[in-house]
């Protein structure tokens, strides 16, 4: 069964009840498809925290970074779940952002 969802990638939350502004993406999904949205969102931070800590660290090249790669990766198919599993808004709005134009399935 597919339930309501509020997103918030900026905190990276997913909720079943709206509050503040935890509402920019509407999805419909069931348990195990949350589950793997909150795998994706959890590996962004993940490589997040890793480029944070590659950015210290002055002997290393800012074009070899795995991390920030990583987290772009992340970032695009966690946008790709929300596209697929969004209402009418939430697509409408990652169409007129194009993060997905050029990864479109």
């Amino acid at each position: 069964m597919k339930n309501k969802y509020y997103i918030n990638l900026g905190s990276q939350e997913i909720s079943r009840i709206k509050y503040d502004n935890n509402d920019a993406y509407i999805i419909y999904a069931t348990e195990d498809e949350v589950q793997t949205l909150r795998s994706k969102l959890d590996g962004m931070h993940d490589s997040d925290f890793r480029a944070f800590f590659r950015a210290h660290v002055p002997i290393m090249p800012y074009h070899n970074d795995k991390p920030n790669d990583d987290y772009d990766g992340g970032i695009t198919e966690a946008f790709q779940m929300i596209y697929d599993l969004g209402d009418a808004e939430t697509k409408k709005h990652i169409d007129d952002i194009g993060v997905l134009t050029d990864n479109r399935l």
